[in-house]
């Protein structure tokens, strides 16, 4: 049975439900052909740049086209409790060669026993910024470096909440739409609106988490004048305050904020932070903008906090549920979630499709920052991405 991705995040088993949310191997072993296609061409251009050897380059291709085989004839079978494919083809090529001294990887685990199985193993490189899915201890006491990329997205992000933002309080594209129509031509006057605009100067900006994304948001809300109150769990940073910017508690983050924005990591202390109670603590009208984990937030609470007026809008590009709705094409079938039905009914809600991230220069980022870490590791020079251990 494959190693679950989240295993290592808690210290009982983790439920079926929670498995299979986060699974998409049952839809994407459509793709596995492609993915190990992608692989090697990855690898023939390390090669190529003389970041990894020729011969590593050789094991990599050998190891896919043996998995490629192997599956053709029956004899390797696809692993449905694998999270997704390309962690089913990393975690059977690994195995496969054990003995390479890089490996690439974004949602793979990475345990001791793994370690033991790739003696020659010296950097893991992980092309994403969370390293959860690595035992960095166990990499340490071997001897294996373990490089991330850190902030290869906290620009898009902060793109994305501001977009949003915007889209919800001068409905750019409904007034675009409405010129389209000829409703301007129409009008009595030189200038018409078709809903209130609103400035956020002068307002209140909340924010859940005060990570680099976080702390971005921060800097571009002070930009635009601005108030900025931070909740940052037991971890406050008083030495960042200014005349714009407070660390407060939850309770009176929820109190003052015009706008709450979420930027903390999905936790069993997370889940769900923005419910029902939370919801009634905060001012009357206000905005929630959710880039972050979908399951931060309570939808029916949220739903009920719209009919209610409690909430005044909310921008969300993430949804609790949208694995089930969203991982695969489903053009064909009725969408049957009331809950998701209902919230995309509200003129004042709006979703995007977990894009906040995916800007061109952010992938960019991703493969500029893994390439340079590889160069640093060969020329003997400490990264500046090397991921420490926090004592």
């Amino acid at each position: 049975m494959a190693e679950q991705l989240w295993k290592g995040r808690f210290s009982k088993a983790v439920d079926s439900r929670v498995n299979d949310f986060n699974s998409s191997i049952r839809f994407d072993q459509r793709m596995i052909a492609q993915d190990m296609r992608g692989s090697g061409v990855h690898a023939a251009m390390l090669a190529k740049q003389g970041i990894i050897s020729e011969k590593d380059c050789e094991d990599i291709l050998s190891g896919l086209a043996s998995i490629a085989d192997d599956l053709a004839s029956g004899a390797l079978e696809i692993d449905p409790n694998a999270e997704d494919v390309h962690t089913f083809v990393e975690q059977t090529l690994t195995a496969r060669i054990g003995d390479a001294e890089v490996v690439f990887i974004n949602k793979v685990r990475l345990t001791d026993d793994i370690f033991a199985a790739c003696p020659n193993l010296k950097l893991i490189c992980v092309t994403a910024t969370g390293y959860n899915t690595v035992d960095v201890q166990a990499a340490k006491e071997k001897g294996i470096l373990v490089c991330n990329v850190p902030t290869y997205a906290t620009e898009a992000v902060t793109q994305h909440v501001f977009a949003m933002l915007f889209a919800i309080t001068n409905r750019v594209y409904e007034h675009a739409q409405s010129v389209r129509a000829g409703d301007w031509q129409h009008a009595p006057d030189f200038s018409y609106r078709k809903t209130p605009l609103d400035e956020i100067a002068g307002q209140t900006m909340g924010i859940i988490g005060a990570g680099r994304i976080g702390m971005s948001v921060a800097r571009v809300a002070k930009a635009f004048g601005m108030k900025v109150l931070c909740y940052n769990g037991n971890h406050p940073h008083p030495e960042w305050e200014d005349e714009q910017l407070r660390f407060v508690s939850f309770d009176e983050l929820l109190a003052n904020s015009d706008i709450i924005s979420l930027h903390c990591p999905l936790t069993e202390q997370t889940k769900y932070l923005i419910n029902d109670y939370s919801i009634s603590k905060m001012k009357d009208g206000v905005m929630i903008i959710n880039t972050g984990r979908g399951q931060l937030i309570h939808t029916n609470a949220l739903i009920e906090g719209l009919k209610n007026k409690k909430i005044g809008s909310a921008g969300l590009d993430v949804y609790e549920e949208e694995s089930e709705y969203f991982y695969e094409d489903q053009s064909d079938r009725i969408i049957d979630d009331d809950v998701l039905a209902r919230l995309l009914s509200f003129n004042n809600v709006i979703v995007t499709s977990h894009q906040a991230f995916f800007t061109r220069e952010a992938l960019e980022n991703i493969a500029t920052t893994t390439l340079q870490n590889i160069k640093d590791f060969k020329s003997g020079k400490v990264s500046e991405n090397e991921v420490k251990i926090q004592n």
